[in-house]
């Protein structure tokens, strides 16, 4: 129904009352009214057209002594308007100056204002004096408890009235706070002084998997949460019943979820009742990547403090070992001054892989995940690591079956699992048993990997420091930056590493990465693919991964050559690197392609270093394929680029 034909009903409704009804909003303006309102005060037109004035309404009433005979007009509007301006639920009945009564019901609006009814009680009260009159057999007595009952009576009902609206509103209020709640994606809850649950939405188990989805009003917050994660809210719990605002995080321990728990005191009314209002939120994909900011934070600062260093130090290094080989080549040198040369040689060397072990811990280093298969990753890790093991020492690998492809960084996952299988080893010595490493998801939130050993385990001060750089408990062996790089690798993806003792002896490390599936590829199709590259022996190889892919493919050496054959409209993809002979460059060749094969799928290729300026410009506008690069990366990159249909759009 349109508005209009709603405001027409609603008007004729009002016409047809009997009572004078009248609506001021909260200026003290007329909004609406009903014939009977202008007939029952006798109200000139102008008094009843929305928007006249409340005080010029009573004005007029007080000069026509509808309120009686007033010693000072002025005064008495006053007082009425600011009585109207504090506004109160009420119910009166007055005499008229026409010698007619008149009941008068107010009440305010949810929305400002007031609605006033007028109700003409003459017959009411003429019957009443009649009674009076007429009933000499009854008491005065009875006859004024009468009129006192039907005087409650009206006020009663006038009540009633109010206290229905009132729940009205209250209900419909009730039920706006409980939608606003469910839809929330954080639990929202309330419990009393005693810990038991008199308020929960229906999130509860989506924040802490494991928990009751429902039911949970009328139970202890222990029972609810379990007792682990209980005793890690209680001391907070304990601080919101004193009176204070506390935050915390805690770790959910069945499904390894980050979750931040906010509690606000509830005083209750009159020291009664209260308790605590607790509102808990799933932080783990904030918590991710916040430890991944910092430790890349942590990263650039320690590259700006070793940056110079390492080139002095480089620097220093090189002067060292040529002058200790301008020694060895010294004639007539003595055994003693030859083994000392080389003890000096050797020191320097391992200087330099100990910076450049500094320069991989603390560079610019950017995650590359992509979909990865696990099952041939570890089987590329058994392979690698098993040569390195000695005799009577086993790598078992359990891998849970169907993760299906998981969005992962495959080298530095490898280069972490073979560093931590090597300090497993070197752990044991020539001591016989096995080196376990387990994968598993937790709850589609975690990818957990477990690296342990039967070997002595970690000692105190190692669980303390093992992942601290530079700490080392192989003396002069180690380097202290194994840990350190699994550690660093770990938290730049968003993850973790947990150091611990097995109950049966022999060390622990717990490798925990984001669970990210990845989506189905899909099928490649074949595309003719212009080649641009200067150097001929890696354009050999990139045409030979191109054709193992499935791809033809046609070569250019120059831009000159590559801008002629790029014309060719069976092109589904031109992949180019981005140093060419002569000046123009593979960025700038693609730039012009891009204008003349609109839709054309274009990708970079090269060997420039990160901070390279030509490098960053040129990916800012296309995909970028840093070299060296294996067939698995190369086709990765080429389905990222589009399928051939959207190429040839």
């Amino acid at each position: 129904m349109q508005p209009d034909a709603i405001q027409q009903l609603t008007r004729a409704g009002l016409n047809l009352i009997q009572q004078a009804l009248s609506i001021f909003d909260s200026d003290l303006r007329l909004a609406v009214c009903n014939p009977r309102y202008q007939q029952m005060f006798g109200l000139p037109d102008a008094l009843v057209e929305p928007g006249a004035s409340f005080e010029e309404t009573i004005r007029f009433l007080v000069n026509r002594g509808e309120y009686g005979p007033q010693e000072n007009e002025d005064e008495a509007v006053r007082l009425r308007v600011e009585t109207a301006r504090a506004f109160r639920p009420h119910y009166m009945e007055r005499e008229r100056a026409n010698g007619r009564w008149v009941s008068v019901e107010g009440a305010p609006l949810a929305q400002g204002g007031w609605v006033t009814v007028y109700t003409d009680i003459t017959e009411i009260k003429l019957q009443e004096r009649l009674l009076k009159a007429r009933s000499e057999e009854l008491s005065g007595q009875l006859v004024a408890h009468a009129q006192r009952l039907g005087l409650a009576n009206r006020q009663l009902a006038s009540t009633n009235a109010m206290l229905a609206e009132t729940q009205r509103e209250l209900t419909e209020m009730e039920a706006r706070t409980r939608l606003v709640t469910e839809m929330m994606p954080a639990h929202i809850a309330h419990v009393n002084r005693d810990l038991i649950y008199t308020y929960s939405n229906r999130r509860l188990s989506s924040v802490m998997p494991g928990t009751p989805a429902s039911g949970v009003v009328g139970l202890h917050a222990a029972v609810a949460l379990g007792p682990v994660t209980f005793a890690r809210i209680l001391p907070h719990l304990q601080t919101a019943l004193a009176g204070e605002n506390a935050v915390c995080e805690i770790t959910h321990e069945d499904s390894g979820r980050r979750v931040r728990v906010a509690l606000t005191p509830d005083p209750g009314t009159d020291g009664k009742g209260g308790g605590v209002y607790i509102l808990s939120t799933d932080i783990t994909a904030e918590t991710q990547a916040r430890a991944a900011l910092m430790q890349t934070r942590k990263r650039e600062l320690a590259a700006q403090l070793t940056s110079g260093l390492a080139h002095d130090f480089a620097n220093l290094l090189t002067i060292i070992l040529g002058l200790q080989d301008r020694l060895s080549r010294l004639p007539e040198m003595p055994p003693e001054g030859a083994e000392l040369v080389r003890a000096t040689q050797g020191a320097v060397r391992r200087g330099g892989t100990l910076l450049r072990r500094i320069g991989e811990i603390s560079g610019a280093r950017v995650l590359r995940p992509e979909p990865t298969d696990l099952e041939p990753l570890l089987d590329d890790l058994r392979m690698m690591a098993s040569p390195s093991l000695p005799d009577g020492l086993r790598l078992t690998i359990e891998l849970e079956p169907d993760l299906g492809l998981v969005m992962l960084d495959q080298g530095a996952l490898q280069d972490a699992l073979l560093n931590l299988i090597l300090n497993a080893r070197d752990a044991m010595g020539p001591m016989p048993g096995a080196i376990r490493l387990i994968a598993h998801r937790v709850l589609d939130t975690w990818l957990e990997i477990t690296v342990d050993d039967d070997g002595p385990g970690f000692s105190d001060e190692a669980l303390k420091r093992g992942l601290d750089p530079f700490y080392t408990t192989k003396g002069g062996e180690g380097s202290g930056l194994g840990l350190a790089m699994v550690f660093d690798q770990a938290t730049l993806a968003g993850g973790s590493v947990r150091l611990a003792n097995r109950a049966s002896g022999g060390a622990r490390v717990v490798l925990r990465l984001p669970f990210r599936p990845a989506a189905e590829p899909l099928p490649d199709e074949s595309r003719l693919v212009l080649l641009v590259e200067d150097s001929p022996e890696i354009r050999t190889h990139v045409r030979e991964m191109l054709v193992g892919l499935g791809h033809q493919v046609i070569e250019a050496e120059t831009a000159l050559d590559a801008e002629a054959l790029a014309t060719l409209p069976e092109i589904g993809l031109i992949l180019s690197d981005v140093q060419l002979k002569g000046d123009e460059t593979g960025f700038a060749l693609l730039t012009r392609l891009q204008q003349a094969r609109p839709g054309l799928a274009m990708g970079l290729m090269t060997s420039l270093p990160a901070n390279d300026t030509l490098r960053r410009e040129a990916a800012e506008v296309f995909p970028l394929l840093p070299k060296p690069f294996d067939p698995g990366d190369l086709e990765a990159f080429l389905r990222a680029l589009g399928p051939p249909a959207l190429a040839a759009q």
